[in-house]
């Protein structure tokens, strides 16, 4: 049997946090190895306890989740204590429908995803297991409308196209569908290729973006201009 998940809780709700041990407390799959009641302490305590996956919340008292994100995924942000270092510790962050320019920011900031706080505890848990799996959370009916909304509201970043010229046209073609949202089945469906081959155009987009996870993908999807607001994009359209 494998090692259980090793989960950090970072939250400044009391509440939020027991609810999730608590649930958590009786899966063998999933393990809480600490809490954390602001940004700094997550950062700290990433250091420290080296878990696997961060539930971080945005809007806490201090450090923010997005400053604290940033500090886990990409080293220790100035002035936090603690240094992360090489932890590969995987953030997902917490937020509320209204909370879209955080959601986007902390994105950006290297988190592999986003959960509701409304959502099912059920659904929480599944999302930590797919994040510790390696993959990154984009949920059609959220993520995909939340990043499209930002980007529509910030044309500035809408209009700024990452450097392109390393990718093949095959893995343009991969990059257009995933800032679509579709899933490695569909990918390979819509190109017609196997579903390996389509991860493995993943890979080299990961390793040639400098790209975290899917996420990344999406949003360097979006700024590029392969996929448009309101637009389903599909190969070949060029912005």
């Amino acid at each position: 049997m494998s090692s259980p998940v090793r989960v950090l809780l970072a939250d400044d709700q009391q509440l939020i946090r027991t609810a999730l041990r608590m649930v958590m407390a009786d899966l063998d799959d999933v393990e809480v190895v600490g809490e954390a009641s602001d940004g700094a302490e997550a950062v700290r305590l990433t250091a420290q306890l080296a878990p696997d996956v961060v539930v971080m919340d945005i809007r806490m008292p201090g450090m923010d989740g997005i400053e604290a994100t940033r500090g886990i995924t990409a080293g220790s942000p100035e002035g936090a204590v603690g240094s992360v270092g090489s932890v590969s510790a995987r953030v997902v962050v917490l937020t509320t429908f209204d909370d879209d320019d955080h959601v986007y920011g902390a994105l950006r900031a290297g988190a592999s995803g986003f959960l509701v706080k409304d959502m099912a505890l059920d659904d929480i848990i599944g999302a930590v297991r797919v994040v510790a799996a390696g993959d990154a959370l984009i949920a059609p009916s959220v993520t995909r409308r939340l990043i499209r909304d930002f980007a529509s509201s910030r044309p500035e970043l809408a209009r700024t196209r990452r450097e392109l010229t390393r990718i093949t046209e095959r893995e343009r073609e991969v990059l257009t569908l995933v800032g679509s949202g579709l899933s490695n089945t569909e990918i390979a469906a819509e190109l017609c290729i196997s579903v390996a081959t389509a991860k493995t155009y993943l890979t080299r987009l990961f390793t040639k973006l400098d790209a975290r996870d899917r996420v990344q993908l999406v949003i360097l999807a979006y700024e590029a201009g392969l996929v448009s607001v309101g637009q389903e994009s599909r190969p070949g359209q060029r912005p």
